[in-house]
C-alpha cells in the first residue's frame, strides 16, 4: 500500500515555481520564527542547486534537452531572474556560485530555436544596473560579473551597457586594489570591446574622445604594470580588428598617442614591449601621417632603428620579424616634412 502515496517527482516546471514562491519569501523582511525561515533558505538553496543538476546534469546523467527547455521557459515566463539576482547576498556562497552557473546556463539556452534570455533581457534591461553596481559590492562582484558576461553575449544587452553611464566606471574598476575584482573587470571590459564587432566600432566612434582620454590616462599610464600590460595589449586587439579601421586611423594621426605608445616601447617588460609594438607598427604603416607625426619619428629615428635593431620575441616568431622589417624599413626612409 506504501508505494501507492508516493508523492510524484517534481517536474522543471514545479521546480521554477517552488524556486521563485522562496526567493519572493527570501525577499520579505526577516520572519519573527527564525527556524522556518532557516528551513525555507535551506529548501532554496537545495532547489537552486537542482536548477543547477537539471541544466548541466550530474555524475549519473546528462542533461535532457527537453527538461532545460521546460525550465528555461517557465524561467523567463515570470521575473525569476531579477528575483535570483536580487536575492543572491541573502544566499550562503554555495548557492550564490550555483545561482551563478544557472544563469550563465540560461542565456544559451534555445527554446524552439530563440534564446528567449535575450527578449527577456531586452524586456528588463534595468537588471544589468544591478549586475553592474556589484562590482562595488566585494561580497558579489565575482558572482555578478560572470553574469554579466554570459548576459552580454546578447548584442543588445552588451549596447545598452556600452552606452550606459556605467561604461566610464569600469576605468576605476579595473584598478580596484582587491585584485580579483579587478581582474574580473577588466575580463567584462574586454568581452564587450571585442564580441559584437559593429556595435564596438559604432561605440567608438561616437565616444572617440572621452573614451581614449580615459583609456590613456588610467590604463595605459597607470602606475600599475598588470594594468598597463592588459590594456596595451588589448588596445592592439581593438585597433587591428578590420571593423574599428576608421578608430584606428584615427588613433594613429595623435601625436599624444604616438608619444604614450613610444614610452610603453621603452618598457623594461618583454611583454608590454612587444604589445606596445604591435600597436607602434600601426603608426609607423600609415601612408598618410601627419606632418607632427613625422617630425616626431624623425626625431627619435636613431633611436627607435637602435631598439629594434635588439628587439626579439622569446620564441621564433616570422611574422613579427616580418613586421619589423617593415617598421625599420618605413623610418630609416623617413625625411622631415615641411609644415603646410
Amino acid at each position: 500500500m506504501k508505494g501507492l502515496f508516493k508523492s510524484k517527482p517534481r517536474t522543471p516546471v514545479d521546480i521554477v515555481r517552488q524556486t521563485r514562491d522562496l526567493l519572493v519569501y527570501a525577499g520579505r523582511s526577516p520572519d519573527n520564527r527564525e527556524s522556518k525561515r532557516e528551513e525555507k533558505m535551506a529548501e532554496l538553496c537545495k532547489n537552486i542547486r537542482e536548477l543547477k543538476s537539471i541544466l548541466y546534469g550530474n555524475s549519473e546523467s546528462e542533461p535532457v534537452s527537453e527538461a532545460c527547455a521546460q525550465l528555461t521557459q517557465e524561467f523567463f515566463r515570470e521575473d525569476t531572474l531579477r528575483l535570483l539576482i536580487t536575492c543572491l547576498p541573502k544566499l550562503n556562497l554555495e548557492a550564490r556560485k550555483d545561482a551563478t552557473q544557472v544563469v550563465a546556463n540560461l542565456q544559451r539556452q534555445q527554446v524552439q530555436s530563440k534564446l528567449i534570455a535575450s527578449d527577456y533581457l531586452e524586456a528588463n534591461i534595468d537588471i544589468m544596473d544591478i549586475l553592474l553596481a556589484g562590482y562595488e559590492n566585494t561580497d558579489m562582484a565575482l558572482h555578478y560579473g560572470a553574469m554579466l558576461r554570459e548576459c552580454i553575449r546578447h548584442q543588445t544587452v552588451a549596447r545598452y551597457v556600452l552606452e550606459s553611464q556605467h561604461m566610464k566606471k569600469f576605468f576605476n574598476y579595473i584598478q580596484l586594489p582587491n585584485f580579483d575584482i579587478a581582474a574580473d573587470a577588466a575580463a567584462t571590459f574586454k568581452e564587450l570591446l571585442t564580441r559584437h564587432k559593429s556595435t564596438v566600432a559604432e561605440f567608438l566612434s561616437k565616444n572617440y574622445e572621452w573614451f581614449f582620454a580615459e583609456y590613456n590616462s588610467k590604463l595605459l599610464e597607470s602606475s600599475n604594470y598588470i594594468t598597463r600590460r592588459q590594456a596595451v595589449k588589448l588596445l592592439g586587439d581593438i585597433l587591428l580588428d578590420r571593423s574599428n579601421s576608421a578608430v584606428m586611423t584615427r588613433y594613429v594621426s595623435s601625436r599624444d598617442n604616438l608619444r604614450i605608445l613610444m614610452n610603453l616601447l621603452r618598457e623594461s617588460s618583454k611583454s608590454i614591449q612587444i604589445e606596445a609594438f604591435h600597436v607602434f607598427k600601426l603608426f609607423a604603416a600609415n601612408q598618410n601621417k601627419p606632418p607632427d607625426i613625422v617630425s616626431i619619428l624623425v626625431a627619435n629615428k636613431s633611436k627607435l632603428l637602435r631598439l629594434f635593431a635588439d628587439f626579439k620575441t622569446d620564441k621564433e616568431d616570422d611574422q613579427f620579424e616580418a613586421d619589423k622589417a617593415q617598421v625599420v624599413k618605413e623610418i630609416a626612409a623617413l625625411e622631415p616634412k615641411d609644415r603646410p
